[in-house]
């Protein structure tokens, strides 16, 4: 496989990457010099600053072919698939730093802004991984900078308590998918994930252990989306840590974990035909081992998500529990994406991802507006919101029908997605389980919505203020989840779907 060293096509693959670097010195720089009047505006700069990255980003050019796409001594793969999950973590770190200058332990920590550059970063580079060593490194990058912003409020013993778990649970997870990866380059002496596929495609190397270097790595990426049985951090560190960060974590993070899932599971093991060797097709299939257990581990996660999201008092457990869910619906496409039409499964993971980021920084916004007005996250206290600020009960309630699946929200078009590829793939099961778990979901949603519209509350007549930062956040978060729902729904999916073309190369 020949990687592509053109100096100027490589120099131009890390240009997003390049300009946070840039990014986060002026962070630092405002954050050291501003008078003590002006640092509050720090995140601002930072927010603004990832949105530019964003539109460059957008605007920037892909080459066509593996080879001109393959630089950086093959670490690092630039396709239109790479560009649009960093666009979404470039979109999502911005939108986090707008809403975390409404809390007040964070607005003047201009290291907070800082970390959250370097984890997107991280998640950057994790979009477009080629390379084992490129993978860990960026998987770290992102991982490290998490555990910092889950306890940065170090006076609050919760989020002290949730950078501890983050901390250790991701600790053990990373040592299995190092393993996994030792093991990968162990049996094939190669670290690109391209070079590896071919590997092992050719059918010289015992199936068993390559199978269990696929669970160690499962393990990893299990750990990331928040799959089960390796959930148990997600309730905690979504209560305890700054509501801001956990917005942060639970989009960002799960987002180009998936990105990451899709490439190296169709590049390492991939499916029959997709690997050719001097004229001969794949060998030995590994293809229908993964399909298998990541349709089984979609089962167990939405169900279970589901399930225990029903039990919750406080509402970012519930949100906690309501990630864990909608992991298990985007499973289900990267479960089909074996088996069905090139680029239409890669484009439901990639539709929803994007859906689900808009959607969760919206009603995390949301909740910390509500905390900062009434000190509480209990779901009882959002009693009669629909009196008290109708505009914050309005955008909550989007929040959740999108993640409930209603139409007009991009939440529906999501799941219709992710089930109708499913269903091309034949795995109409598996769908029947998915339907039946959104229709669980509905129920803990609307019963949120019914407390905000219809539950009595003796300080109904306390107003609660939507300040002006927050609003035009929300607002234009909100406006988005539904714009993706109706008119751009559909450009969007053609983007993604061509996109998912090039895993196929």
């Amino acid at each position: 496989m020949v990687f592509n060293t053109d100096l100027t096509a490589n120099l131009m693959a890390v240009v997003p990457e390049i300009a946070l670097v840039i990014l986060g010195i002026i962070v630092l720089g405002l954050d050291l010099y501003s008078p003590e009047s002006r640092r509050g505006q720090v995140g601002y700069w930072a927010g603004f600053g990832l949105i530019g990255v964003a539109v460059a980003n957008l605007f920037a050019g892909t080459p066509e072919t593996l080879e001109e796409q393959l630089v950086l001594g093959g670490m690092l793969r630039h396709d239109d698939f790479t560009q649009i999950f960093r666009t979404m973590s470039y979109v999502a770190a911005a939108l986090t730093c707008f809403i975390a200058m409404g809390d007040r332990r964070l607005r003047y920590k201009g290291e907070f802004y800082l970390i959250i550059i370097v984890a997107t970063m991280g998640a950057s580079l994790m979009s477009g991984a080629a390379d084992l060593v490129m993978v860990f490194l960026s998987l770290e990058t992102l991982s490290i900078s998490l555990y910092a912003l889950a306890g940065f409020v170090r006076d609050d013993d919760r989020s002290a308590e949730s950078g501890l778990k983050y901390f250790l649970l991701g600790s053990f997870a990373s040592a299995f998918t190092l393993y996994g990866f030792s093991l990968l380059y162990g049996f094939t002496g190669q670290t690109n994930i391209y070079l590896i596929g071919q590997a092992l495609a050719a059918g010289a190397i015992n199936e068993v252990p390559v199978l269990l270097a696929m669970l160690m790595v499962t393990v990893g990426f299990g750990f990331k989306i928040s799959a089960v049985p390796f959930h148990f951090w997600t309730p905690d560190v979504y209560e305890g840590a700054p509501t801001a960060m956990t917005a942060y974590v639970s989009v960002a993070s799960k987002a180009v974990s998936f990105a990451l899932l899709l490439r190296f599971l169709l590049a390492v093991f991939p499916p029959s035909g997709l690997v050719t060797l001097d004229g001969v097709e794949t060998i030995i299939d590994y293809s229908d081992f993964w399909v298998s257990l990541t349709s089984v581990l979609a089962v167990i996660t939405m169900t279970l998500g589901n399930v225990l999201a029903l039990m919750q008092r406080n509402i970012k457990r519930l949100l906690a529990y309501s990630s864990i869910a909608q992991a298990g619906y985007t499973l289900i496409g990267v479960a089909a994406i074996a088996t069905t039409d090139a680029g239409d499964g890669a484009a439901s993971v990639a539709f929803y991802m994007f859906m689900y980021v808009l959607t969760n920084i919206l009603a995390f916004g949301c909740v910390i507006v509500f905390a900062n007005a009434t000190g509480s996250e209990t779901i009882a206290d959002f009693a009669s919101l629909g009196r008290r600020n109708m505009w914050l009960a309005i955008f909550l309630t989007i929040a959740l029908l999108s993640l409930a699946g209603i139409p007009p929200a991009a939440g529906f078009v999501g799941k219709f997605l992710l089930f109708r590829v499913a269903i091309d793939a034949g795995l109409i099961w598996l769908t029947v389980v998915g339907v039946l778990n959104s229709i669980i979901a509905l129920y803990y949603y609307l019963v949120v919505i019914k407390v905000m519209f219809v539950d009595p509350n003796p300080q109904e007549d306390e107003a609660i203020a939507l300040p002006r930062d927050y609003a035009w956040v929300l607002g234009a978060t909100a406006v988005g989840v539904l714009l993706l729902g109706t008119i751009l729904a559909q450009p969007f999916i053609a983007w993604a779907s061509e996109a998912g073309l090039d895993l196929f190369l």
